[in-house]
């Protein structure tokens, strides 16, 4: 065999047995959900940091073959959900589980975290609440503000009794509403909620009280289009950083 020939199958050789170094990621299309902080937090023209910027890098640490792309493009909070369902996107972080939306994503075990939700009162209120008979007893002066298209208003009509103003479209409007005597409390979720209301330009005008309404797990939520083997990629690699500790530490973090 010439030396020319001995080259050629080298170099074939070597490119067989480095698939791996040629292979493309796996692309997972996602959005930074407006309205979700601290999720996803505005850091300046054309910049979006937050817990869930935070997470897919971890999980392309865990896994470098996957890759998601698009957490630095704003998106209305409905209208990625929607997008999710029709398959313009591939997945939805820390997300919520509802029926309506079990029909419509594939949700991943184990939970990413768990938030609590509380109440924010104006900064001069004497309220002391401690459960939700405490604002039933209040009545019409018990206005609780929350948010359309999140899984708020639902949560408050299960609980039944209250009275609630779900008109607003974003968490930041409901804040100044609130400033505003248009509503006794708003009702949010934390970690981040000293952070977004510094952002929301109202430090000093409310406060957080602290009891704590209601908690819940959320999770990485997937279309129902994307290749079962991906989406068991990305479970697993929330499964170590579950173990690993990691997603604790992220929830801290932002916290």
């Amino acid at each position: 065999m010439t030396p020319r020939w001995q080259a050629i199958l080298l170099f074939s050789g070597a490119l067989l047995c480095a698939p791996l170094a040629w292979a493309q990621p796996t692309v997972l299309k996602v959005v930074a959900q407006e309205g979700t902080e601290p999720k996803f937090i505005p850091a300046g023209i054309g910049r979006v940091v937050g817990l869930c910027v935070d997470l897919y890098r971890a999980i392309e640490r865990v896994d470098p073959g996957l890759q998601f792309v698009g957490d630095q493009q704003w998106l209305p909070l409905l209208r990625a959900h929607s997008e999710l369902a029709s398959h313009q996107h591939d997945a939805l972080c820390a997300v919520q589980r509802t029926d309506e939306r079990t029909r419509q994503y594939v949700f991943l075990d184990p939970p990413l975290f768990q938030f609590r939700y509380q109440l924010i009162a104006r900064a001069d209120d004497p309220a002391i609440i401690a459960n939700w008979d405490d604002v039933r007893k209040l009545g019409a002066q018990g206005v609780v503000l929350t948010n359309r298209g999140y899984t708020t208003p639902e949560m408050l009509e299960r609980i039944g009794g209250l009275r609630v103003d779900s008109s607003a479209t974003s968490p930041a409007i409901n804040l100044h509403k609130l400033v505003a005597g248009r509503g006794r409390f708003f009702l949010h979720r934390a970690p981040g909620m000293q952070g977004f209301i510094a952002r929301a330009g109202v430090a000093g005008k409310v406060k957080i009280l602290p009891a704590v309404m209601a908690s819940t797990d959320v999770y990485m939520a997937m279309g129902t289009h994307v290749d079962p083997a991906v989406r068991l990629r990305v479970q697993r690699a929330v499964e170590q950083l579950d173990r690993s500790g990691e997603l604790a530490k992220l929830l801290k973090k932002w916290d």
